[in-house]
């Protein structure tokens, strides 16, 4: 009797994890697809390498919400009505691969989120409302080969982010307000170089400024943000000037504040007065000093922004002409093939002749 009990015992509790009732079970794969459920189901089991979550009204993801299925490797939490999840809801998903969160109403992911996971390769964030990624998730999502980001309210993509995901193979980026302004020429030489290695991506169509709607961004041709750097120049030299102006009136109402009249009473022919010349001089040499200071630091960012301008001109010429060359090659080589054919029909008809 005591065996059978205890066969009894263990028969309820591998039947407690076999699956959940709001669910089916088939192997290790889990469906709870459109089932009105507002929450992650309980009593997984912890071989579960499938769920499926889609079609729900979960609204939220709290902190290690799927512990009890450690190696899952396909969780889809698609057309739910997420609007936050915890930093740590992910935590312990170590084999985690494929993870799609669209279709939901996400405005913001935290930057530690998929801290824990080595292995995703697949990631979808669509049909959300998301305003942009954290450059400091590059570092987590090295292993994607896709990232989709269509419709949201992205206006623009930090570069270090995209530069550390060197595995990616597909990148879905329309239906987003982008803003084609200076910020975006980052974007648009690292679309450049990810397209010419063989990625595919959909499009990037401008929303602002007005002059730029409707504009594909990787057809804007480079011209357009000359602006940009001209921009900057006159920024800078803009601030140079204010800096000036705004030193010389310190250097006045440091001075004597006399009105001009009494000097020339006091001074009729002009003559150098030395004293108060001699008390005020080292104000005014710690604002030379100053001026100095501040200038040298502005054209030292001057010379910077032109030398990061000639690097990203540089490489954008590399590869148009590592480009241009392989299209020459090919070209010839299309040549010489139909060279060979049109050789080989001439000699038919002369054969045939001689025969």
């Amino acid at each position: 009797s005591t065996a059978a009990l205890l066969c009894t015992l263990l028969s309820l509790l591998s039947s407690s994890h076999a699956c959940p009732k709001e669910c089916s079970c088939n192997a290790k794969v889990v469906d709870c697809r459109g089932r009105g459920l507002y929450d992650i189901p309980h009593l997984l089991h912890p071989d579960t390498q499938e769920l499926h979550l889609q079609d729900n009204r979960i609204r939220g993801l709290g902190s290690m919400a799927f512990r009890e299925i450690p190696i899952v490797r396909v969780l889809d939490l698609s057309n739910n009505s997420i609007t936050s999840i915890s930093p740590t809801a992910l935590l312990g998903l170590r084999n985690l691969q494929r993870l799609s969160l669209a279709y939901n109403n996400l405005k913001e992911l935290d930057k530690r989120l998929f801290g824990p996971i080595r292995t995703l390769s697949h990631l979808e964030l669509s049909h959300n409302s998301l305003w942009g990624l954290s450059g400091a998730m590059g570092d987590n999502l090295r292993n994607l080969s896709h990232l989709g980001l269509a419709y949201n309210r992205i206006t623009r993509l930090d570069r270090s982010l995209l530069e550390a995901l060197g595995r990616l193979d597909s990148l879905t980026l329309r239906g987003n307000p982008w803003r084609c302004d200076c910020q975006l020429i980052g974007l648009k030489l690292w679309l450049e170089t990810y397209l010419f290695k063989g990625g595919v991506v959909d499009e990037v169509i401008c929303s602002h400024p007005e002059e730029m709607k409707d504009r594909d961004l990787q057809k804007v041709p480079y011209q357009v943000f000359h602006v940009c750097m001209t921009t900057s120049y006159h920024y800078l030299f803009a601030n140079i000037h204010h800096l000036e102006t705004e030193r010389l009136l310190r250097s006045h109402a440091h001075g004597n504040h006399a009105h001009p009249s009494s000097h020339a009473l006091h001074n009729p022919i002009g003559l150098p007065e030395c004293e108060p010349k001699q008390r005020h001089r080292p104000v005014n040499l710690r604002h030379a000093i100053a001026t100095v200071v501040i200038t040298g630091v502005v054209c030292g960012i001057v010379c910077l922004m032109m030398l990061a301008a000639a690097v990203y001109g540089c490489a954008y010429a590399a590869i148009m002409a590592k480009y241009q060359r392989e299209l020459k090659k090919n070209e010839e080589l299309a040549a010489a093939q139909k060279a060979d054919h049109a050789t080989a029909d001439e000699k038919e008809p002369l054969e045939n002749a001689i025969a």
